[in-house]
């Protein structure tokens, strides 16, 4: 029976110039891999260390990368390796098969949505709304399922956000802070409905995850044992949960050992 192993991306096994958390001398910095490049610049990294744990992966387990990004911001990035079967989009708004969304599975999923939750463009006209122009750079909707703020962070006031995740509780949605990013997410829309349905697809008997921000927590707690990183929503708050390590490692480091832990656990299910 294979091991699914659906990890976050963003901050949990790639990550951002500013988010690489490199606090060690310049001469024992590790060795990077660009994995994503978006208008002719280099975006996202992993140590080239990393970079070997994940292709080993793809050999040992089913690998299901797990993002809250568009398909198309997905589409950018460059994993080493063998090329996913499967892949979790929009917070699990879509599920690809071979690089093309499922489309009964995208049906469930804005049935469920239009059922459960306040509609999409309430929830935007209220962002505009209670937005201030000081801080807001960009507002933006993702795939039609879900909106999200681009922000100067230093000039986010802390209660906007709190006053935010309250108002938008009511109304079936939750809000995650991220970096510089606001995203207001449906309940229902979640990276660990969309992991389970992969899981019986492909009849795996052991699910692995990892992620660092709010809206993994349901993936993780949707797998059999999960790691989280010493940064990120997760750490910020103590999030906790059976099964689920929580690594002292941040930034880039973080990923390189993330993924050693799901190539150790791959290899050897039955190891503690």
């Amino acid at each position: 029976m294979p091991v699914l192993v659906a990890s976050d991306l963003d901050r949990t096994l790639i990550y951002s110039a500013a988010a690489l958390a490199l606090t060690m001398p310049d001469a024992r910095a590790p060795r990077l891999l660009c994995v994503e490049v978006h208008e002719a610049r280099p975006l996202s990294y992993m140590t080239e260390t990393a970079a070997r744990l994940l292709a080993d992966l793809g050999d040992a387990a089913v690998f299901v990368p797990t993002t809250t990004r568009t398909r198309k911001q997905y589409q950018r990035i460059n994993l080493p390796g063998p090329p996913p079967r499967y892949a979790i989009c929009a917070n699990g708004g879509h599920l690809l098969v071979d690089g093309v969304a499922d489309a009964d599975w995208h049906a469930r999923v804005l049935a469920r949505l239009a059922e459960e939750c306040a509609p999409l463009e309430e929830v935007r006209e209220h962002l505009l709304r209670s937005a201030d122009p000081v801080w807001l750079r960009k507002q933006r909707l993702a795939e039609d399922l879900f909106a999200y703020l681009v922000v100067e962070r230093e000039l986010l006031p802390e209660d906007w956000v709190k006053e935010l995740a309250v108002w938008a509780e009511n109304r079936g949605w939750t809000v995650s802070l991220q970096g510089r990013k606001i995203y207001a997410v449906p309940k229902p829309l979640t990276k660990g409905a969309a992991v389970r349905e992969v899981a019986r697809r492909t009849g795996a008997d052991l699910t692995l995850a990892a992620g660092d921000s709010l809206l993994d927590a349901d993936l993780l707690l949707a797998a059999d044992r999960g790691w989280r990183p010493g940064h990120g929503e997760l750490a910020d708050t103590g999030w906790s949960a059976p099964r689920i390590a929580a690594l002292p490692e941040r930034g880039v480091l973080a990923g390189e050992r993330i993924l050693g832990e799901f190539l150790r656990t791959a290899r050897d299910p039955g190891r503690s």
